[in-house]
């Protein structure tokens, strides 16, 4: 009885965890394929029937087995085609200048250049010839695993070459790496911020042809205002981009102070917000004006020199600490013996 007790509560944990994966699964899948479905609309604009390029920006194309190296200069494929490949030497291929990734983490590479090892490169990199050169190639998308390929010992890599504009170059590069999502959100700011400086983008028309929406596109253009080290904190991860949002209210100097807070207390985004606030309105505070009530001692020291000078005696004094003294006179004999109490008479006829 014992163990049929075990086995059936065995049997159900099984149950709950497979359920809790595949719902995880499930979930994760889903929000993928509505990534995938908003950067499709990018991409359809972009790359109009050519089949082969939209596989590899996927992330889709797989590697002819039949793919041979060339010695030859490779030619573009023509559009339509699905996923023709031809290889190229690593020496042939140059880091794309377009890449919005700025870091690439040194464990992760190794990752990859192990499966390379074992498995061979699963999908083509995207390339373009590069001007000025016989036999040379620029990394359009897939440098990741060009650099995985060099860890790994290999010569050559399969490729798919396509000869496109330098707004197009952008645009793919952008996209692909959007789509590993592993893309930090500052890295795809400076891709849309590159867009709008260097191809004369509108907010809109970059945030079309990556296949998001403008006020997607807009909160992250703001991310750029964050300071440096607000900056370095999100793309290591210390911070997400809900934390970052959040210190955007604040002036640079107040967002390295609260984000270190942030980042030392683990708080949470609502929690960020909420200390947010919390310093705006202590800021407000400390910048209200002086009240017009003013202190015992400013009101006897008045007292005291109006009393000496037989005259009235007003202290104005300022949150600076700084401030006027006005001493009223009535007539110009009166001014006079104000002086000479002050021993300036006989200064001021000199």
């Amino acid at each position: 009885m014992v163990n049929k007790s075990v086995s059936k509560k065995t049997a159900s944990k099984t149950t709950v965890a497979k359920k809790t994966s595949a719902k995880k699964a499930t979930i994760k899948a889903t929000a993928a394929k509505k990534q995938a479905k908003g950067l499709g609309r990018g991409l359809s604009a972009l790359l109009g029937d050519d089949i082969g390029m939209a596989q590899v920006l996927r992330g889709e194309a797989t590697v002819d087995s039949g793919t041979k190296a060339t010695t030859e200069v490779a030619t573009p494929q023509s559009e339509g085609e699905a996923s023709s490949t031809n290889t190229l030497q690593l020496k042939q291929l140059r880091a794309g200048k377009y890449q919005p990734r700025s870091k690439m983490e040194q464990e992760k590479l190794q990752e990859l250049a192990d499966s390379i090892a074992r498995e061979g490169i699963m999908q083509p990199l995207l390339v373009r010839p590069l001007a000025g050169t016989k036999d040379a190639f620029e990394i359009i998308a897939g440098e990741r695993r060009f650099r995985a390929a060099k860890i790994a010992g290999l010569n050559e890599v399969p490729v798919l070459i396509r000869d496109v504009s330098d707004e197009q170059a952008a645009i793919m590069a952008l996209i692909e790496n959007m789509q590993r999502e592993d893309l930090n959100p500052l890295e795809e700011a400076k891709g849309i911020r590159r867009l709008i400086d260097e191809f004369n983008f509108t907010h809109e028309q970059a945030a079309e042809s990556i296949g998001r929406s403008r006020s997607y596109t807009s909160n992250l253009l703001r991310l750029l205002n964050l300071a440096e080290p607000v900056q370095e904190q999100l793309i290591e991860g210390l911070i997400d981009m809900g934390h970052a949002r959040a210190l955007l209210a604040l002036n640079s100097a107040e967002q390295i102070l609260l984000a270190h807070q942030v980042v030392a207390k683990q708080l949470s985004v609502r929690e960020t917000e909420r200390l947010v606030k919390q310093f705006l309105n202590q800021d407000k505070q400390q910048k209200k004006p002086v009240s017009k009530e003013r202190s015992r001692d400013v009101l006897r020291l008045e007292e005291a020199l109006s009393d000496y000078l037989g005259t009235t005696v007003t202290i104005k004094v300022n949150a600076k600490q700084k401030g006027q003294l006005l001493i009223d006179f009535h007539d110009w004999e009166q001014l006079n013996n104000l002086l000479e109490k002050q021993g300036l008479a006989d200064v001021i006829e000199n």
